[in-house]
């Protein structure tokens, strides 16, 4: 899709009411994830972090969002693909200033060329034990990337038209530092296994944008 198309389209998302987490929990990887996410809030030990969903058009005008694909390390989240974000830091004025500031250290996009659209619907992750608020938002330039060396082992450019194809979801059996082989409800994008809280939050952006495209 023109970029100029979605653009418009995608502007809508401001009165539109959030599929939520039924879409959410189509591509959970733990069955137990709405309790566990209550007992986290009970708990208040749970950490606060932040995505941001960034849509931008290609060199030749077409859609695209971005990924990353994150570096090997001892982690639960080592070697995954995730949306551009990180953790919440006292500096930060709110959750969407920590989406923007984080997708800034980690691809290179700088937050005054980002307009931020929507906030989307929070997801819990029990194996990292994080609150992960995410937005939606897009840039009207196609982004210089540069790849923070420490954490980004490299950039996935996803487009759209690929991503809203019935033949990108997947079930995937994976080992991850905390299960061995589960089988996984997952998306397969640009050549990547996209599972767990990332192919959650996939899910629901994938719903409203059935809706306004």
């Amino acid at each position: 899709m023109e970029f100029s198309v979605f653009k418009d389209k995608i502007a809508k998302i401001e009165k539109l009411e959030l599929p939520g987490e039924q879409f959410h929990l189509k591509m959970a990887p733990i069955e137990r994830l709405l309790e566990l996410k209550k007992k986290a809030r009970q708990a208040k030990t749970a950490r606060k972090a932040a995505v941001m969903v960034l849509f931008y058009p290609s060199i030749e005008s077409k859609t695209r969002f971005v990924l990353i694909l994150r570096k090997t390390y001892k982690g639960v989240h080592s070697a995954q693909v995730g949306f551009p974000g990180g953790k919440w830091e006292e500096g930060d004025t709110d959750f969407e200033a920590t989406a923007l500031r984080e997708t800034h250290e980690e691809v290179g996009v700088h937050p005054q060329s980002v307009r931020v659209l929507k906030q989307l619907t929070e997801i819990y992750i029990p194996p990292s034990n994080f609150f992960v608020q995410p937005y939606l938002g897009f840039t009207h330039e196609y982004p210089t990337f540069v790849p923070q060396e420490k954490e980004v082992e490299a950039i996935i450019e996803v487009p759209l038209e690929r991503f809203m194809e019935d033949a990108v979801k997947i079930s995937k059996t994976i080992t991850t530092s905390y299960a061995k082989d589960i089988q996984v409800p997952a998306f397969l994008l640009g050549g990547h296994v996209v599972w767990g809280a990332t192919a959650m939050m996939l899910n629901e952006v994938r719903e409203i944008l059935k809706k306004l495209l």
